[in-house]
């Protein structure tokens, strides 16, 4: 013996109709996005930190000519990973070596994957917001405080907290 249900009222007939339309499209949607997110080709950088720079010599790095992160790197004594980064550079002198940010930056838009440039975080974050092609990769390498000299005048105190 068979058992079915039939909605006599035009109301109750509305009502599933609506309920098994809503079920289609959730389970469509569904599977569209399921699909979509399987065939997406996920793009997985294999540089994680400078250990993983330094570890190959396919992708190229640089820095600034004579700036802060260089002399970083040439004068650094405290891991071995920073002196061999340094050796590294200098092997591919004058190649790797910039005279402005803008031009390793340029340098990176330009050699797509094939070349990294090595720069202080705060100029990093500033070009990585105005340039979606660029993403910074890894945690800060050293970290440096900024000051600022000021001559011992009580209007000099003032001025500078009413900024803040």
């Amino acid at each position: 013996m068979s058992y079915f249900i039939i909605f006599r009222a035009v109301s109750t007939r509305m009502v599933a109709g609506m309920w098994w339309f809503f079920t289609l499209i959730m389970i469509s949607s569904y599977t569209a996005n399921l699909a979509a997110f399987l065939t997406v080709e996920r793009m997985d950088s294999p540089i994680e930190s400078a250990e993983d720079l330094a570890k190959q010599t396919k992708i190229k790095y640089g820095a600034l000519r004579g700036g802060s992160t260089a002399a970083f790197f040439r004068v650094t004594r405290i891991f071995s990973t920073y002196q061999r980064m340094w050796a590294f550079m200098e092997s591919q002198r004058p190649s790797v070596f910039t005279s402005s940010n803008q031009e390793g930056v340029e340098q990176v838009v330009k050699g797509k994957g094939s070349y990294a440039f090595l720069m202080e975080s705060t100029s990093i974050e500033y070009v990585i917001e105005r340039n979606c092609e660029l993403t910074q990769v890894g945690g800060m390498l050293d970290s440096k405080g900024y000051g600022i000299a000021m001559p011992p005048s009580k209007i000099t105190i003032i001025l500078v907290t009413e900024v803040r």
